[in-house]
C-alpha cells in the first residue's frame, strides 16, 4: 500500500494527561512519531523508558523538558533527545498552547516506568 500524506487532521487521535492531545503520524513496531499538543499549565508524570530513545521537537510555543532534574526550555524549531533510562517530564509552563513532535525508537508505549 502506498504512503499518503498524514497530519493531525487525518491521523489516529488519543488523549493523555490533563486535556492533552496526541496524533499517531507513524505507528510501527520499530518507530513511533506523534504530534502532541499541551494546553497552558499541563504536564506529564515524571517517568523513564526502559528501551525507547526519544526526540522531542517543538513546533509551536515554549516547552519545558525536565531530564534527570535538569530543566531545559525549548522554543519552536528546537528539540532535545532523551536516552533510555533517563527520568523526564514534559511541562507547559507558558500561557500558550505547545505543539511538539515526539519520535520514539522503539515505540515508547508500554515501555514506560513512572518515577
Amino acid at each position: 500500500m502506498p504512503s499518503k500524506p498524514i497530519s493531525a487532521a487525518n491521523a489516529e487521535h488519543y488523549t493523555w494527561g490533563n486535556n492533552c492531545d496526541g496524533w499517531y503520524l507513524v505507528r510501527t513496531p520499530e518507530l513511533s512519531i506523534i504530534e502532541e499538543s499541551m494546553p497552558p499549565g499541563t504536564s506529564e508524570v515524571r517517568h523513564h523508558h526502559v528501551c525507547a530513545r526519544q526526540f522531542f521537537f517543538v513546533l509551536e510555543g515554549e516547552f519545558t523538558m525536565e531530564i534527570e532534574r535538569h530543566e531545559f526550555t525549548l522554543r519552536a524549531g528546537e528539540g532535545i533527545e532523551v536516552s533510555p533510562g533517563q527520568a523526564h517530564q514534559a511541562i507547559n509552563r507558558s500561557a500558550s498552547l505547545v505543539r511538539i513532535i515526539v519520535t520514539s525508537q522503539p515505540p515508547s508505549h508500554g515501555d514506560r516506568v513512572e518515577n
